[in-house]
């Protein structure tokens, strides 16, 4: 069936799509309980009064919805305390900034073309507002999609919430960096159109997050090659026997995030697939609020999700500082499944045999 993606213009649509949002952030993923409407079975939150909704339509059906919230028309406090958006509202008027967020879609259309729909409709009204800067978060495994679409990082810390769990904010900018200048009307000693200092800020490299979409070529593999090598120390790593030519296979559409202790980088019950790598400091992983291992350089996690096609099993939260972790792409790793099965077959044998030390481990403990 053919998808149509529209904007909520009359109550039923956006009654359609807060009950679309309950099934997939409250029933499916176990967020945002404490807001949520549980006996009307919707999801509704103050910024959706002033927002623009969107919406997707199979078969009649919703199937995927987006907001978007234009600073013409006011940022909520949580917004910009998410978002980080003092710096900005104080340099940049808020008519040239605005929100995207709640985008989701069923999970049948997870990775297809719709997603991109809603975000095309989106432009319209970010082009007609003109609107130069936009803000967005997403969940770290689907920072390199969003990275390859033009996203940045830029803030200090990532997001790490109860009720909308480990998020990284990104902006985009529509447009060239001298539009955005004269748009803002900053000019500096001679007179000239320049940035304000925190859009220089925020389009500088971010200390946060490393990808080969935000280095010059050549530059990501040297920064994970380094971290790998620390690794070598280790009886035991996920690339442990691969050469360099294998392993950057192996980690095409990776990224390196850092995080702060109390981060909760997976949430028990969460949808993502994608498969993690300790670099550098420690994590607790917890079942349901119990402690069941403390995970370290070299170490990997999100491993059952990834092999078993499972929701995450437990939270796993960031417990040092310092704490660095290499975050591969599921898609990528599957499809080298596919074309590369003897490459594939190297590093499963090493999570496999990480797996196995993990489970004697555990064994010998509950034997003390």
């Amino acid at each position: 069936m053919t998808v149509e993606v529209f904007r909520a213009q009359s109550e039923q649509d956006r009654e359609e799509l807060f009950r679309f949002r309950y099934a997939v952030y409250v029933e499916e993923m176990g967020r945002y309980r404490r807001i949520a409407d549980h006996q009307g079975r919707r999801l509704v939150e103050p910024e959706d009064a002033h927002s623009i909704l969107y919406g997707a339509r199979e078969d009649g059906q919703v199937v995927g919805t987006s907001r978007l919230t234009l600073g013409a028309d006011r940022f909520s406090p949580r917004q910009i305390d998410q978002y980080s958006l003092g710096p900005f509202l104080s340099e940049v008027p808020a008519r040239l900034m605005a929100i995207g967020e709640r985008l989701m879609l069923a999970p049948h259309l997870r990775g297809s073309t719709v997603r991109s729909k809603l975000r095309d409709l989106a432009l319209e009204d970010i082009e007609a507002g003109g609107v130069r800067l936009v803000f967005g978060n997403c969940e770290p495994h689907l920072l390199s999609m969003n990275l390859s679409a033009g996203g940045r990082t830029y803030a200090e810390r990532n997001v790490n919430s109860e009720e909308a769990g480990y998020l990284i904010p990104l902006v985009f900018l529509d447009g060239d960096t001298n539009a955005l200048a004269a748009a803002i009307g900053s000019l500096d000693r001679n007179g000239r159109p320049c940035l304000p200092p925190s859009i220089r800020a925020a389009l500088a490299e971010s200390d946060s997050v490393s990808s080969a979409s935000l280095m010059a070529p050549g530059e990501y593999w040297a920064h994970v090659e380094a971290a790998l090598e620390r690794l070598d120390q280790e009886d035991l790593h996920a690339f442990a026997g691969l050469d360099p030519s294998e392993t950057r296979e192996c980690i095409s559409r990776s990224n390196i995030i850092e995080c702060a202790p109390g981060d909760r980088v997976l949430k028990e019950g969460g949808s993502s697939h994608n498969l993690f790598l300790v670099l550098e400091g420690n994590l607790e992983v917890r079942h349901h609020g119990r402690l069941v291992n403390v995970l370290g350089p070299g170490d990997v996690f999100g491993e059952m999700a990834f092999l078993l096609e499972l929701p995450r099993q437990s939270d796993v939260y960031a417990a040092t500082p310092g704490v660095r972790i290499l975050s591969l792409s599921d898609g990528t790793l599957h499809k080298l499944m596919s074309e590369e099965p003897t490459l594939a077959a190297k590093l499963l044998l090493n999570i496999s045999r990480m797996l196995c030390g993990r489970l004697i481990k555990a064994n010998a403990a509950a034997e003390v």
